[in-house]
């Protein structure tokens, strides 16, 4: 079943190749949405796929990053299905 995850991610997640990083692990899930960077140093994070899919995507982005990560907020929505796509925002 499809779902929405919405996440945000802090520490030094800026400037490190994080959303283009997410980008490309979403591109080889086919997973859908965009990413940010957020004035206050933050990372968001807008994804749309089936939950072990989305699961897989955040454990990647987590080995990926664990140390520039220092914290995750990740909250579960249902599908909107509006993205065919995932893209980075500036």
């Amino acid at each position: 079943m499809k779902k929405l995850l919405h996440a945000y991610y802090s520490g030094n997640v800026q400037g490190v190749g994080f959303r283009f990083t997410a980008q490309r692990i979403a591109d080889e899930l086919k997973v859908t949405g965009w990413s940010r960077n957020l004035g206050d140093g933050r990372v968001e994070i807008v994804a749309e796929a089936d939950e072990d899919r989305l699961r897989d995507f955040l454990s990647q982005i987590e080995s990926a990053f664990s140390r520039y990560i220092r914290g995750t907020e990740v909250n579960w929505e249902p599908a909107t299905g509006e993205f065919s796509d995932f893209r980075i925002r500036f």
